[in-house]
């Protein structure tokens, strides 16, 4: 256990504890956070560990879309079959957007 203070004087003590354990950081008398060392393989060595928190990271723009794949060890159209699935975006875009994007692609194919 390590506790905000001590977080936040020595975050790196509390990051190698984490590489072999749970870290439970405490705020006064309540735990308020668990740091979880992923190198360590317990946690993402876990059956669908991986895709779970690549799913989380990609739709909370921790990660992009070919990143989250490999974090999830999937090729990436099965990541992108997955997270459709979930009825998570792939492309987060306006409708302007998507109608300037199709625009420009139809210029681009009257031209070649």
């Amino acid at each position: 256990m390590v506790n905000v203070s001590g977080l936040k004087n020595n975050p790196s003590e509390a990051l190698r504890s984490a590489r072999d354990d749970l870290v439970v950081v405490m705020n006064r008398d309540q735990p308020d956070a668990v740091l979880i060392g992923l190198q360590s393989g317990k946690l993402l060595g876990e059956p669908g560990a991986r895709a779970a928190l690549a799913t989380a990271l990609f739709r909370d723009g921790g990660l992009s879309l070919a990143r989250a794949a490999r974090l999830a060890q999937l090729p990436l159209s099965a990541f992108i079959a997955h997270v459709s699935r979930l009825g998570i975006a792939v492309v987060d875009q306006a409708a302007d957007e998507a109608q300037q994007d199709l625009q420009t692609l139809d210029e681009w194919l009257a031209s070649s």
